[in-house]
Order: C-alpha cells, then structure tokens, then sequence
C-alpha cells in the first residue's frame, strides 16, 4: 500500500492537522518493514520536542529511532483488527501510539504512529529514564529541565481520543484503498474489453486497400513511433487509432482524444497544456492539461491539419523535448506520450503553401497510415452491412436483418461522400424505420443521400462564366440542397460531403445561407 497516495484525503489531512493544533503531535507512517515513509522521501520530520530533535540529528540517534519504530511494528505485526496500542519501544523512553492498517482482506501494511510526547500521569516517573538515554547518546542539550519541560504532554482522557483519531484516519484509508483497488480492477476488466473490441480482427474489411494498410499496423502497434493517420471524414481514422494503443504496449495506459478544430487558441492551448491558478479571468484553480493525462499512454490529436500556427510550435515542443508550459506557468513538465495524429487534409502541400510547418510535419509523418474512403474499397460492402444490420438489431433486441437486392445495388452505385460514418447512420436508419420486417426494401432508402455522387447536379447545372465562379455556384447549390435533406443539421451535412463541420458552417456564412426562410424554394431555383 503506497501511504503517499491517501496522505491528501480530505479527512486524513484535517485529522493530523487537528492533532498537530491540539497537542502539538506529528503523525507518521511506516510500512510493514517499519520503514518510515518521511524517511523515504529523504525528509526527517522530528516531534515538537529538543529531546527527540536532537536525536535524531545525530547518526546514533537516528539509527536508534528507527530501529525503535522497527520493534513497534513487530509487536503489532499479528494484529489482525484497526485498534490503537500504546508501544513501549522508544529508546529514549516516550511512549508510541500506533495503529496497525490492515486491509479488508487481512493483510498488515504497517501502521500509522506518533510519538515524542508524555502523558500527564507520567511525566515525573519518566524524567530519569529520558535523561539517562540523552546522557548516553551524548545528545547536545544545554538545558535538559528546559528540553523535558517542552515535551507534549496529553491527559488520560484524551488518550482515548486521541486513539480514536487515529483508528479513524486508518479506516479511512483503508475504505479507500478498497475503493481505489476495486476501481482499478475495474478498469482493467475494461481494458481488457475495449482491447478485444478493438482489435485488428473487429476492423471489418479484406479488399486491397484494406490489405496493404493492415500490412502497416501490424508492423506499427508494437512501436512507440508517431504515426499520422490520414484519410476523408467517416473513414475510422480513430478506430485505426484505438486499435494502435488497445494493441499496443501502452495499452493500459490512457487513450486520450482531442478535436483540435473544435476549439480557438485559447480553449485549445488551456485544454492541451493545462493552466495555473489565476492565468486569466476565469482561472480560479490549477487545471491539469490533457497532455498531462495521457501522459504513459497515447494522445489522438485529431483533424491536426487545422491547426493555428502559433498551436503548432507548442505541439512541436512536446513531440521534439517531450515538454510544455501550462498557461500561465513559469516552469515546465515533462511527459511521457505517444502521439497519433489524423487529418483529412494534405499537410503536403498544406507545408509547400506555407499553412503547416515543415519541420511538424516531419515530427508527425513518421509512419503515414492512409485510411481509404469507401468508394474505393467497394468490396467490403457486403461485410460492412451486415456487420452493421447485426449491430443495430442486436441493439434494438430484433431479429435478422438483411437489404433486399436492390438496396445493394444502389448503395454499390453511390459514391458515399460521408464513408463508414455515412453508411453505419444510413443503416440504422433503415433497421429502426424497418420495424419487425426481415428485409429492408428500396421504399425506405434516403433519396437525398443516395443523390449525391450520381451526377444529378452537374447534369441539371448550367455551365457558365469562368470556372472559380462555376465551382462557387455548385458548392453552394449542393450545401443548399444538402441543409434540406438533413433537416439543416451540420454535423451530419459536413459528414456527407467529406469537409469539416467548422468548415461547413464558414461556408453557409460565405454563401448567406444562415437565415432558413423557405430553402425549397432556393433549391428549386
């Protein structure tokens, strides 16, 4: 049991600090070797009295003291229940009040004591036994009646509390240790769950696309390389991602995910580094960045290429030095983390345009894992609904699901501008509306979705003027029939036509398409 981990509990602090206050007594731990924990840390915290200072400020007197809290724990070492005992082990003659921790289990892990301090009934008959053990040890006191009478001094009737007190701070870490043991058992089980969900074997897909990017996993998981994820929006890219760190040795370790186009600078630097007490308005505690909790494990930084410049210096610290400077702090932390990054966009020619740094992109691309879109891998269809129908009707406690042969044929003929996401949405859609029937049928079919890709548009569309203002026209036309189609919801929309939803909504703006009015008149326009 690591004592150093419930020495911040609310209750255990405000029990030593109430000790401390009442009767000037320090409370410490030992563990089951008796070794005490302040020792290791290389700190001596000595009782409020000369006579022990002064102890254990020399070598014998140290040695002395410890081997003093060594033989307390012998004598209570079998003790199988949290009760106080009063120990008369000290080697200069005080009496040691300890609390052995057992856990729920039965297991002794040492004990929480206090000494250096007399009680009442005792201070005369004690005196010549303290002061024959300084005169031995040749301790340096100049005024041995002075040192005695500074000793603390506790009453017969707050022994018992006292105790009390203690056997109190041990059940509550106990309880928590408990808590914590049965928490971290728990995310175990759940590691072990999420890696089996996410195995290379659950990523459905056997066409050569799908081949040559297993080829590289399966070369990747057991590195700690940086690895850039690229790939249109819907494709899985942070499937490939949770795959990498589930199978990988940092698997029980954190997975940590972050949008970083979903943010400004200043959301964005606080979220990634973490900020001090005081860092701006607003900032009234610490705050740990995520860096900060991925650090062991893995950070997925995701749609990366929409990164400000300035965001991508400090990323390119953290990649190069492993450090960063939380917002508002004046010194650095250092962590411990394995980057997967993943974007939608060409950082290629994204550097060659002078939008990416070149230096970052290097840092990233040490291993490009190229997720294809769907229109390029159309042989994993039939997989990929049937993994998806047995999904949904599973979910929704129905039977068998299966499309009907025209519902494949026109699913084989769209173009899937949304990928995966698209069709996992499309299919749920088709089971829930499908009630109890076994076949799905053509009748429930989104007909706005399955428009796109057939060339519906640029054969109604008029060419004209030069091509910037043709291509503008067109964009527009399609995000104005796609806001009709799905009922003006963005996130599905920028899904479908394989942009970003910040994008999306820049482009509305760009357009004048915010006001709704009667967009079915627009379209039919």
């Amino acid at each position: 049991m690591d004592f150093a981990r419930f020495e911040d509990l609310h209750i255990v602090r405000k029990i030593r600090e109430k000790i401390r206050k009442w009767w000037n007594i320090e409370l410490s731990y030992a563990d089951e070797s008796g070794y005490v924990l302040d020792h290791a840390r290389g700190k001596i915290v000595p009782p409020h009295n000369g006579i022990c200072q002064a102890s254990l400020a020399s070598r014998e007197g140290f040695h002395r003291c410890n081997l003093s809290v060594e033989r307390a724990i012998d004598a209570v070492r079998d003790q199988k229940e949290i009760r106080a005992r009063v120990i008369e082990t000290c080697h200069i003659g005080f009496p040691i009040v300890l609390v052995p921790v057992v856990d729920d289990r039965g297991t002794f892990h040492g004990a929480i004591f206090a000494g250096g301090f007399l009680l009442d009934d005792e201070r005369a008959s004690r005196r010549e036994r303290v002061a024959d053990a300084s005169t031995r040890l040749h301790l340096p006191i100049a005024d041995q009646e002075a040192a005695y009478a500074g000793v603390p001094t506790i009453t017969r009737r707050d022994l018992d509390y006292f105790c009390d007190l203690l056997e109190t701070t041990v059940e509550e870490i106990v309880e928590f240790n408990k808590a914590l043991r049965q928490r971290e058992s728990r995310i175990q089980e759940l590691t072990g769950e999420l890696a089996g969900r996410y195995t290379f074997g659950n990523i459905v897909g056997k066409s050569p696309a799908m081949a040559r990017m297993f080829a590289v996993l399966e070369k990747v998981v057991d590195t700690d390389a940086t690895i850039l994820v690229t790939g249109e929006n819907g494709t899985g890219k942070e499937l490939i991602a949770r795959a990498l760190h589930y199978n990988g040795p940092r698997r029980n370790k954190p997975f940590v995910v972050q949008n970083v186009s979903a943010l400004n600078d200043n959301l964005l630097e606080s979220e990634l580094f973490g900020h001090v007490k005081g860092a701006f308005t607003g900032a009234t505690r610490d705050k740990q960045g995520l860096f900060k909790v991925a650090d062991g494990g893995t950070f997925f930084l995701d749609e990366v290429g929409d990164m400000s410049m300035a965001m991508q210096v400090k990323l390119l610290r953290v990649l190069q030095e492993g450090t960063f400077l939380p917002v508002g702090a004046t010194r650095p932390e250092k962590v411990d983390v394995r980057i997967i990054a993943a974007t939608n966009r060409d950082l290629k020619e994204m550097v060659a345009r002078r939008e990416f740094r070149e230096d970052l992109y290097y840092r990233l691309n040490v291993i490009n894992i190229r997720v294809p879109p769907l229109r390029d891998r159309k042989e994993d269809l039939p997989a990929l609904v049937e993994h998806f129908l047995r999904r949904q009707a599973e979910k929704r406690g129905l039977g068998p699901k299966r499309l009907s042969g025209e519902v494949m044929a026109r699913f084989y003929a769209y173009d899937w501008p949304g990928n995966i996401r698209e069709l996992e949405n499309e299919i749920e859609r088709l089971v829930v509306l499908s009630g109890d029937d076994e076949v799905i049928g053509p009748e429930l079919l989104d007909t706005a979705a399955t428009a796109y890709g057939s060339g519906r548009n640029l054969q109604r569309f008029r060419l004209k003027g030069d091509l910037a203002s043709a291509v503008a026209a067109l964009e527009k036309e399609m995000i104005q029939e796609g806001l009709v189609a799905t009922h003006w919801n963005k996130t599905r929309l920028a899904e479908r036509l394989g942009i970003s939803r910040t994008t999306l909504i820049k482009k509305i703006k760009e357009y004048g398409l915010e006001e709704r009015g009667n967009p079915l008149e627009e379209v039919g326009r």
